[in-house]
């Protein structure tokens, strides 16, 4: 292929022979109803073969649109015009006695017609009706760019099948003939050029329990490895902590809270290391859970530390923590990047003599210098913020593996935590404590913004507080972000609010500066606060009634139900104004949704419904491969299947060590990419 085909693959990511046959087509179109002519029939789609008559042009310019040509066809049985619009270039092949085969809609217009999709000319050989990649067949239609024709496209992958010869399969035989799966190679074949519906079938269930096979090899051989390599820590708590928290409580716990509290203390007990994912919706109370877990670690004499994503939050953490164990004998300490060299200083001597018995801090914990007496657990707040290579730096601070308790207030359907999570066993708190209400969420236009404002006002005359937050802007457009709420906080400040007390948070102030905002927001000092998504997570103020979201639009929906989770923690009904005009139908479906649902968990699936897998992981989930052909919420069944495979495999060969398994753990090195610690290291 020339120099500009090859630009246009590199541009779809294609740059090798494996790369062109695993580019899976979208769809297929069903051109393999072969008729002779006078079998044709209004308003069937057809495939005819046969020879050319003759040829004129039809039509004229119209906006740009190329004039066409009809195609007149003989086949032995009779003749049909065949209409071709905008593929002039087809005149100078389609001469008188040429052999075509021919696709599309027989239509009655001016007598009876064939209006063509797809025009193939043929060689005299009899079977090539058979062989054509474009008609006479399932034909593949495949995602293309402006640098490569789909016809062009469909050409080289039918090329590329023809000379990469037998492909090999890396799966047991064994597996495939007990689950009744076709070869790889079969399957390949038969999903880019299908024999039938049944074989393109069954080929497309091959290739997606192919990819959430390797994946969860992947996962299971990690959880293999470190449970053979590792020594945990039994924490056998006394109770002489844990006994006096739960009495000082100043509410009961749901019963979710107390089956997943019991859940990880299990996990703690254990001399195996836990890893332990906990999920729950806003406000369902997993802070608690990891206060338990924490002061059972004291008990048992090791330290624990909690780490947040933002400053914010983990001053929120250590501000609720530390009042929450003020009765008891427990020093909480607080690190962060901001903290001053004699306060570090001191904080990181605490944490190394043991003085401190609770680390809370964003990722400065894991700093070369925070250097612990005994770490014997590890909280991960809002995981999905961090990765897998950020958790696993807590092992080099501990001497033996501490266990690890994740936390996320963003449910996950459960499809996706089996994939990103599948090395993690998982708890939900799927109970909201009593008395919490729905927030009462509408979309509101540009136009009906003083209205929305107008609430916020009676809400404050009645000696409750707000947020107001800035729509989301580019992180490489940060300082725009910090004008666009430096602005709404002015605009608050002078037109819509004067009489009123306005503060100002947004991710590029001094620490100092957001905690004294915060402070005063958190004591009624201020009395509407404009901020970035700063506040996304944890910032508890159970005062605050009612939440403005403006360019609501610009934000994801796990990023919405968080920001309108910070308004239900209170007595008073919730509020919650979208202002924004939604621009495409994925973004008009977010806002409705979040108007629809309360129940993060629903929204989780709403979510993952519009984006599509996509890029489901990100650089955050280092060593995640992108999905080509699975699709976790239509595949649940698969996906199962497939987790219970690996997992039924790893824990006959942990390291993938038989022969018959080698090619297995090639691919899977392959697929989840060389650097991926975790994975296969001795």
């Amino acid at each position: 292929m020339g120099p500009r085909i090859e630009k246009a693959l590199e541009e779809l990511g294609i740059s090798s022979l494996a790369d062109l046959i695993s580019h899976y087509p979208s769809r297929h179109e069903d051109l393999s109803n072969v008729k002779s002519i006078s079998d044709l029939r209004v308003g069937e789609r057809a495939t005819i073969v046969a020879r050319v008559v003759s040829t004129r042009p039809v039509g004229r310019p119209v906006r740009g649109r190329t004039p066409g040509f009809s195609v007149q066809l003989y086949d032995g049985t009779g003749y049909i015009p065949a209409i071709v619009w905008g593929r002039n270039w087809l005149l100078g092949q389609l001469v008188e006695d040429t052999r075509v085969m021919v696709s599309g809609e027989v239509q009655r217009r001016y007598g009876i017609q064939l209006v063509a999709k797809a025009v193939e000319v043929m060689d005299d050989a009899p079977d090539d009706s058979n062989g054509s990649p474009h008609a006479g067949r399932f034909v593949p239609v495949y995602p293309v760019n402006k640098g490569i024709q789909a016809r062009r496209m469909r050409t080289l992958i039918h090329r590329a099948l023809d000379e990469a010869g037998r492909i090999l399969d890396p799966l047991p035989a064994e597996m495939l003939a007990h689950l009744g799966l076709p070869s790889l190679h079969d399957a390949i074949h038969e999903v880019h050029f299908p024999t039938d519906r049944r074989h393109l079938k069954s080929a497309t269930r091959r290739l997606v329990f192919h990819e959430l096979f390797l994946i969860q090899t992947g996962l299971a051989v990690r959880k293999a490895r470190m449970e053979r390599t590792e020594t945990g820590r039994s924490h056998e708590g006394d109770g002489r902590l844990l006994n006096p928290y739960f009495k000082s409580l100043s509410f009961s716990l749901t019963g979710a809270q107390e089956r997943v509290i019991e859940e990880v203390l299990a996990d703690m007990r254990s001399e195996r290391p836990m890893r332990r994912l906990v999920q729950g919706d806003v406000g369902s109370g997993k802070t608690v859970v990891a206060v338990a877990a924490l002061l059972t670690a004291v008990e048992s004499g090791g330290q624990g530390a909690l780490m947040a994503p933002t400053e914010v939050l983990a001053e929120q953490h250590y501000l609720s923590v530390s009042a929450a164990l003020v009765e008891l004998p427990v020093k909480v300490v607080l690190i962060t990047g901001s903290q001053s060299a004699a306060e570090r200083r001191e904080v990181l001597e605490a944490i190394k003599s043991g003085e401190a018995h609770v680390v809370i801090g964003t990722h400065a914990l894991i700093q070369k210098e925070v250097e612990f007496r005994d770490l014997s657990l590890a909280v991960v707040d809002e995981q999905h913020r961090f990765g897998v290579a950020q958790r696993a730096v807590f092992k080099e601070k501990a001497a033996t593996t501490p266990d690890t308790l994740v936390m996320t207030a963003t449910p996950i359907p459960r499809t996706l935590s089996l994939t990103l999570y599948g090395d993690l066993e998982v708890s939900v708190i799927d109970e909201l404590p009593p008395g919490r209400k729905p927030v009462d969420t509408r979309l509101v236009e540009p136009t009906g913004r003083q209205e929305a404002y107008e609430a916020v006002r009676e809400e404050l005359e009645e000696g409750r507080q707000a947020f107001v937050i800035c729509p989301l802007v580019e992180e490489s457009e940060a300082l725009e972000d910090v004008r666009a709420v430096e602005e709404l906080h002015e605009e608050l400040s002078e037109d819509i609010f004067p009489e009123r007390r306005v503060g100002l948070l947004h991710g590029r102030m001094k620490a100092e500066e957001k905690r004294e905002v915060m402070t005063a927001f958190r004591g009624g000092e201020v009395e509407v606060l404009a901020s970035t998504n700063v506040v996304e997570v944890g910032v508890d103020v159970p005062n605050a009634s009612v939440i403005v979201i403006e360019g609501a639009e610009r934000f994801g929906l796990s990023q919405l139900h968080q920001l309108r989770g910070r308004v239900c923690r209170g007595l008073h009904p919730p509020k919650c104004f979208l202002i924004g005009t939604p621009k495409t139908e994925d973004s008009e479906s977010r806002l409705e949704a979040l108007c629809e649902y309360q129940d993060g968990f629903k929204l989780s699936e709403v979510d993952l419904a519009i984006r599509g897998e996509g890029t489901l992981f990100g650089s955050r989930q280092s060593g995640m491969p992108d999905l080509k052909v699975a699709k976790l919420l239509r595949d649940i069944d698969i996906l199962i299947e497939a987790r219970r495979e690996a997992f039924e495999l790893a824990a006959k060969d942990a390291r993938l060590r038989k022969p018959e398994h080698r090619p297995l753990r090639r691919e899977v090195r392959e697929l989840l990419g060389e650097n991926v610690e975790w994975l296969f290291r001795e």
